[in-house]
């Protein structure tokens, strides 16, 4: 019972994380305890610890007597996440560069160079996985673990913002494009070209994004006021 207890509470915790990030759980959607427990066939203990994590991630938040909501996405997160993204993955690079495995990183290029099947959720979540795989293992190779893990953490919110639709058929050909020369650049120990690579290529992904979600029909919709009126 010892080592149940703890594996269901991660299984809980793992399966729950991956549909949120997958937006199979939408966000904004309400979810609740007994809700998730007949979905998931788990226990409450575990359900409930695996939401605590997940508030303290940031994926969820509670709200009193009702349950929790996923975290919606808005464009002030969305800027939120690139701004630190351009503060820390640059910078990753230009440390990583003449210390990183390339043959891993090229493993999860090709990956990402076969591109998904629009409309397929298991290769939209192959090719995002592999995306996300080859930006964490460049940061690892910096050696500074609390830098890996924070860039690991905005990545998965990146994943989130993709997994959306928003821009993601462009992403997929733009993607094995930079990552070959961004490779390249590592390879060869070029920490300058690789940082300027590294920028490059978040400030195209944010153009991106920003541009569908704006074009997008959630948004063509809405009312603009001014600050407050």
């Amino acid at each position: 019972m010892g080592v149940t207890i703890p594996l269901l509470t991660e299984r809980a915790y793992e399966q729950l994380r991956r549909d949120i990030i997958s937006c199979s759980i939408a966000p904004g959607s309400e979810i609740s305890e007994t809700q998730l427990c007949s979905q998931y066939g788990l226990g409450k203990a575990a359900v409930r610890v695996a939401l605590t994590r997940l508030a303290h991630d940031g994926l969820v938040r509670a709200i009193p007597r009702r349950g929790y909501m996923v975290m919606p996405v808005t464009l002030q997160d969305i800027q939120d996440v690139f701004e630190l993204r351009l503060l820390l993955e640059p910078a990753a690079a230009r440390l990583a560069a003449g210390k990183v495995n390339a043959q891993q990183l090229r493993m999860h290029d090709e990956v990402c160079a076969a591109g998904y099947q629009p409309g397929n959720a298991k290769s939209t979540a192959r090719f995002l996985d592999a995306n996300k795989a080859f930006h964490v293992a460049i940061a690892q190779a910096t050696g500074n673990a609390r830098l890996a893990s924070a860039i690991e953490h905005l990545l998965d919110e990146m994943t989130r913002l993709l997994h959306l639709g928003l821009g993601l058929r462009k992403g997929s050909q733009e993607s094995h494009f930079e990552h070959k020369s961004l490779i390249k650049a590592l390879a060869r120990g070029d920490g300058e070209l690789a940082e300027r690579i590294c920028r490059e290529q978040i400030e195209a992904s944010r153009q991106m994004i920003v541009s569908a979600i704006l074009t997008s029909r959630s948004v063509m919709n809405l009312s603009i006021t001014a600050d407050g009126a």
